[in-house]
């Protein structure tokens, strides 16, 4: 399932450049009236995370963008929350770009120190390295970094001549890479205390609203 996902994205974000480039010529819009907007997350703004991007059109139904995420939370509500992301993201407009349903195919990568959701309880966790050592579950995290690959899906309104707002979310693969940490002795939990952990899981990485400003 995972490797599907990520061959669905990759070919969704080849057909997206081959697409674009072959219609360049004869779809493209006069070079004075390309767009280029600058966009940040009204979703994530209440909570101190800043995600901003710029999404500037390459034809008439094609536009690539760019985004980082920054949350830079060492606790929130008690649990680490650091995390750090960029990606790149084509994406084909079904009428016309920056207009209705669209699209796209999301690489990324991010750097992380959090603590995982189904960590947020007190229950013991036995070390995976040591014998007879018991941790807190609540206080263990988790350092690494991933790489992504998704889909997006979304609908970009009008708001008036030089503003714009599209809702979208990402699904795709996480390949996470990380080593696993007890924040109050400062040892590995994890089953390999001199490398690092693996996992993938299909997730929903990105999402929310941006709030577009056209910059030409």
């Amino acid at each position: 399932m995972k490797s599907k996902i990520f061959i669905a994205a990759m070919s969704l974000f080849s057909i997206i450049n081959i697409s674009a480039q072959e219609n360049q010529t004869e779809e493209i819009k006069p070079e004075s009236e390309k767009k280029v907007y600058i966009k940040g997350n009204a979703l994530l703004i209440p909570i101190g995370v800043i995600n901003v991007g710029i999404e500037h059109q390459i034809s008439e139904k094609f536009t690539i963008q760019g985004d980082v995420l920054i949350s830079p939370w060492k606790s929130f509500s008690g649990h680490e929350l650091q995390y750090y992301s960029a990606s790149v993201e084509g994406r084909y407009y079904f009428t016309e770009a920056f207009n209705g349903w669209f699209l796209g195919a999301n690489i990324g990568v991010s750097s992380f120190v959090l603590q995982k959701w189904d960590y947020w309880n007190d229950d013991p966790y036995p070390s995976k390295n040591e014998e007879n050592v018991i941790f807190t579950k609540s206080n263990l995290y988790q350092k690494g970094y991933s790489f992504l690959a998704g889909i997006t899906a979304g609908y970009q309104f009008r708001l008036s001549d030089n503003w714009r707002m599209d809702l979208y979310g990402t699904v795709g693969t996480s390949q996470d890479f990380y080593k696993g940490y007890d924040r109050v002795s400062g040892k590995r939990y994890d089953e390999k205390p001199d490398g690092y952990n693996r996992s993938g899981e299909i997730i929903p990485y990105r999402g929310g609203v941006m709030i577009s400003y056209r910059l030409k």
